[in-house]
């Protein structure tokens, strides 16, 4: 019997499919956690190798019947990186006499793009600590808006909205800007009340600024002008993710689905978003879809075996 195994690498837990040819499942497994980024591609690839012959020899398969691997991981976007994890599992295996031929590293996003369009074109834009936009057109290819980073881009993500906020908080402390009910919640949860309460926070603590982020969509439902302002103009910045994917892919219409916590958690900041989508791209497809991103890992094995 030809199978295949599709992962989904994660900060705290690694999630394996297994479907046979007639993509009927044959089980799961689950192991730890797999961000090479943090642990290195050594430690990463031992969790793998447990993770994928545990469940090989205990479902008493065939590797020979293993037609594709593919893992989908943080930090993978970048060619170089998922190449180094490659050859790391690879020879991983290899060390144990076991040759897993063909395996293949990609990003998290991109069996996300799968899972929600398996073989068909569509999009995702992604709005979680950070924010990007994928997409894959009829012809296969894949296209990419967004995603430069904290300190270049990722507007409307929970970082993004967390930094304005602490900015706001910051300003109203020292009378720099106006009050606003930001302030107050920041003080209520994390006792900042003075500018070097803040500086310390994110510049020596370490301090989780995307934490912010679920205050200010409060402080906008509960009226505040300056985190209103706030989500407006994030929002828009979202909004220009869509229609530069638009615009790259031409004629074809746009089918799209939300991913992260920012978008897909009903708040004042998601209503806003979705209700400019309405407004300026009323041609563009919203769908959602129920399965788990690891699931395009295993659709993206079947496809690069057909």
């Amino acid at each position: 019997m030809q199978y295949y195994i599709g992962i989904d690498g994660g900060g705290t837990k690694t999630h394996l499919v297994c479907l046979d040819s007639e993509k009927r499942m044959i089980g799961e497994g689950f192991g730890g956690n797999s961000n090479f980024l943090l642990n290195g591609v050594e430690k990463v690839s031992e969790t793998l190798f447990e993770l994928i012959n545990s469940f090989v020899t205990g479902n008493h398969l065939s590797y020979s019947d293993l037609k594709a691997t593919v893992l989908g991981t943080t930090g993978a976007g970048r060619v170089a990186d998922a190449k180094r994890l490659e050859d790391a599992v690879k020879a991983k295996f290899l060390s144990n006499s076991i040759n897993l031929d063909n395996f293949t590293v990609v990003s998290d996003a991109r069996i996300a793009l799968e899972t929600a369009f398996p073989g068909v074109s569509g999009s995702i834009l992604i709005a979680g600590t950070g924010s990007i936009m994928f997409g894959k057109t009829s012809a296969g290819e894949i296209l990419r808006v967004g995603g430069l980073g904290r300190f270049l881009g990722d507007e409307g993500s929970g970082y993004k909205l967390g930094q304005r906020g602490l900015i706001a908080t910051g300003r109203a402390i020292d009378g720099r800007g106006e009050d606003t009910l930001i302030r107050t919640m920041v003080e209520e949860k994390f006792g900042f009340k003075e500018p070097n309460d803040l500086i310390s926070a994110v510049y020596t603590n370490n301090f989780d600024i995307a934490s912010v982020a679920p205050l200010v969509v409060e402080a906008a439902d509960k009226g505040d002008a300056i985190a209103n302002a706030i989500l407006e103009e994030e929002s828009d910045g979202l909004i220009d993710h869509i229609s530069a994917m638009k615009h790259k892919f031409g004629d074809e219409q746009l089918k799209l689905s939300l991913v992260g916590s920012v978008l897909t958690k009903p708040n004042k900041f998601s209503e806003i978003f979705k209700n400019k989508l309405a407004e300026r791209h009323p041609d563009v497809l919203l769908q959602q879809t129920e399965l788990p991103p690891v699931m395009g890992a295993v659709y993206l094995a079947i496809l690069n075996e057909e």
